[in-house]
Formats: C-alpha cells, structure tokens, sequence
C-alpha cells in the first residue's frame, strides 16, 4: 500500500485496511453499499494538498477520486469531476478566454478537496472562498441516495441558526441555517456527510490586464499601514503579507531578494489602466516602500514567478520542519479585518515570549488571516508551539474570528471546534451527520471525534 495515500501536506499520516480506487459512479455505488453492509469507514481522499490530515484514514477503507477528471468548459461555468487538479482547471478555463476566481497555493489540489474544506487562497480578497463559486454538486451519501442539487436547492430537513463569526473566511464544522440549501451545507463539511463527484463551478470573464506586485519594505510597519490603505484600491483582488523571517528563510532559493527587505505585501489588480500604473508609483513613495527594488510584472511569466515566490514560503516551512523529523505546525486562524492589527501584535508578543526566533507570519493579510508557521527543532518545541495555538484559537474567538479560514480542522485541529461553538451547537451538526450519514461512516474522526456508540 502507497503511503502516498496515507498522508497529507502536512506530514500527519493515516492507516488504511484498503485502498480504492474508482474509474466510475456504478463502481463508487458499489463500494459504498459495500461499506454500509459491512458498516466498514470510509474516508475520501483528493489530491492530499491538505494540512489538517482530513484525508489520512483512520482505519476502514480509503476511496481515492482520482479517476474522476472530466472537465467541460463552458461560457459562464466549468463541469468538473472531483479528482480534477485546480491548476488543469485554470488552464482550462484560461483557454476559453475565462477564469475560476478561488486560488488556493497549491494548484495541485483536487476540486472535491477544495469543496470540501470551503477553500479559498489569495484571490480571495475580491472573490471569496469555493462555496461562492459552486452552482451545484452531485454527491453519494452512504445510504446509496445520490444528490444532484444546484444552487437555491432547499434541504429536506430543519436546522438551526448557527450563527457564523465577523471574519470574512470561515471553514470550521457545518454551516447551519433554517432553509439554507445543499451547497452551503456541503462546501465546508470535510468529506464528512457525502461524497462529492461533479461540481459546476462559475467562471468569469479574464481581465483584459492584470498588473501584479511584491512590494518591499523595511518595516512590518510600514507594510501595515500601506495594507490598510490599499484595500479599498478599485480592482485590487490580492493583497497577501510576508514578514521578514519569511523572507530570511526563502533568501538562499531567491537571492535577488532585497537586503533591505523586512516585509512585503505581494498585490495584483485587474483590469489596470496607465493611470492605474501611474498611482502605484505614487502609492509606493507614500508608504516608504523600497520602490526602486521591489517587483512589478503584467505577464502571465511574471505573475507565474511570483505564484512560485508565494508558494516557496509554506513548502520551504515544511521541509524545514520535516527535516527535523516533525509534522508542520501551521495556523489557519482568521479574525474580522478591524482587530487585523490586534491580533499580528498579540502573536508576537506570545511567540516572542515563548518561542523566539523559531517561526515566521505570511498569509491573505487582506481578510486578517495570518498563517503562523512554527519551526521547532524537537518534541518539546513542537509541544510548545501546539500550546500556543491552542491559545490563539481561544483569542481569535473572543476577537470575532474563526479557529480555521480556509482549511478546514481535519483530524490535527478537531480539538478547536470546541471553542468556536458551544456544545449545543456541535450537537446540531452531529444530528445533521447521523441524517445523512447514519453510521457515521465518512470522514471518523475527522471534524468530530467519533461517538460511543460507533466505537468498537
């Protein structure tokens, strides 16, 4: 057995009975009828982009949707399997003069994975997470019913209001609402109450230009007040935040990197104009930023450069932890854009205090949600860096925001749910899993450690 099907992104590794592999939806039907006779868990796996260990099988058999690939292009919308990978997506897509706005990092990832934990990435800044851009969805749930439901396609059930925090990215547990429909209630759940097969997913129009940026600073801030002045910027739909121990760490891959440079925001606007252009000049001697020395491009090659920049923070934070034979401690913690400030000043004094010198901060500055990566170099740094976490989640909270933005809590950070929601409320969601998924088959101890009475 491959461990390649075990593990997920972030090094967290599962076990499996069996691994499957489905070339259709007859041969996926079968399996699960199978699995419901034998009351055997079953757990979905996608690309294993993911950080939350969401994929990685807690026994049971593990279904692999790879074989799922097709991909229609269509004026306005995309047909696309659930093993589809985004980045064949967005050529795709691109290829028909047309874009899928949600861009998370890893454009490796598969389309049912970036449904399942609501994904969302850069570009959500302007276009929001995955649930804004799905118009419907087939899914098999484990009782053999297939859905296929599209947008404004009530549930056949009653929910409560649970309601949801002020941060503009939320992907933590079910999102619950008298009459809300199928997708909402599907986009987020974590592979844990259905099967996701097709989606049809919006596409606009391409911009006839985008201007994209890395901009330098000396100080983080500098960089702040410069974000906190560039949000409102017509057309800007990125606007992402590197510290400079981010940089430090990426300074041997990117030599050109400024040695000035102690922050940077990475920016892209669509649709620019030459005086568009003209005001970034301006905008750049406002705020003190390095301008003659920071990065500018408009094409497709330039905006490639910077996506690989980009992605080079959290894959070079994973090796660097890896290396030290750990799994990687990042945070997905978002809080409303007006505490953005607060709670930046409240991880480093913590960290600081607790652990200095071993972390860096990057992430979509632009929704206040901070990835915190830690680089412990043993155990007792490891635990450390969780108890930290486990702080942030609750501090987050109090601020407004949400214990996970964009990647779901999987199995690593099923723990923070607790602070998110009461007990009340989790017992509403875990109602909604016994409906639909009545032998709590899907996704064990993913989300929701497993009940007493489906233990062995």
């Amino acid at each position: 057995m491959s461990w390649a099907y075990l593990e997920d992104a972030s090094g967290y590794r599962g076990h499996a009975d069996e691994v499957l592999v489905p070339k259709d939806e007859a041969e996926l039907l079968e399996i699960v009828a199978r699995a419901a006779s034998t009351k055997t868990p079953l757990t979905i796996a996608g690309a294993g982009s993911g950080l939350t260990g969401g994929r990685c099988p807690d026994g049971g058999w593990l279904i692999s949707m790879e074989k799922f690939k097709k991909i229609e292009i269509h004026d306005g919308y995309a047909i696309c399997g659930a093993g589809v990978h985004l980045m064949d997506l967005h050529a795709a897509a691109r290829s028909a003069g047309q874009f899928y706005p949600p861009d998370p990092t890893e454009t490796l990832a598969a389309i049912g994975g970036t449904i399942n934990c609501n994904a969302s990435g850069s570009r959500s800044f302007k276009f929001g997470a995955t649930r804004r851009w799905v118009e419907r969805l087939r899914v098999v749930l484990t009782t053999g019913r297939v859905l296929d439901v599209k947008r404004g396609d009530a549930i056949d059930f009653d929910v409560p209001e649970i309601p949801l925090p002020r941060a503009r990215k939320h992907s933590a547990g079910y999102r619950l609402k008298p009459g809300m429909d199928w997708i909402d209630l599907i986009c987020g759940s974590e592979g844990t109450l259905g099967i996701v097969l097709e989606a049809t997913l919006k596409l606009l129009p391409a911009p006839k230009s985008i201007l994209a940026g890395i901009v330098f600073f000396t100080g983080e801030d500098d960089a702040l007040d410069a974000l906190d002045a560039w949000r409102p910027i017509d057309g800007l739909r990125m606007l992402e935040y590197v510290d400079g121990d981010a940089l430090d760490l990426i300074r041997t891959k990117y030599t050109e990197l400024p040695a000035a440079a102690r922050a940077a925001l990475i920016v892209e606007q669509g649709d620019v104009t030459d005086a568009d252009i003209d005001a970034w000049s301006d905008r750049l001697d406002e705020f003190k930023a390095l301008a003659d020395i920071s990065w500018f491009g408009s094409t497709d090659a330039d905006r490639e450069r910077f996506r690989q920049f980009r992605h080079a923070l959290p894959e070079t934070v994973l090796k660097t932890v890896e290396s030290n034979g750990l799994t990687k401690l990042g945070s997905d913690f978002a809080v409303p854009v007006d505490r953005g400030r607060d709670i930046l000043r409240y991880y480093r004094e913590r960290i600081s205090a607790d652990y200095p010198g071993r972390y860096c901060i990057f992430g979509h500055v632009g929704d206040a949600h901070h990835h915190i990566n830690m680089l412990p170099a043993n155990k007792e740094e490891a635990e450390i860096g969780w108890r930290l976490f486990d702080e942030f989640a609750r501090k987050a909270v109090e601020m407004g925001g949400t214990v996970a933005a964009e990647h779901g809590l999987g199995k690593k950070k099923k723990q923070y749910l607790k602070y998110q929601f009461t007990p009340e409320q989790i017992a509403s969601m875990h109602e909604v899993k016994r409906r639909l998924d009545p032998d709590w088959l899907l996704g064990r101890n993913t989300l929701f450690d497993l009940p007493a009475e489906f233990a062995a």
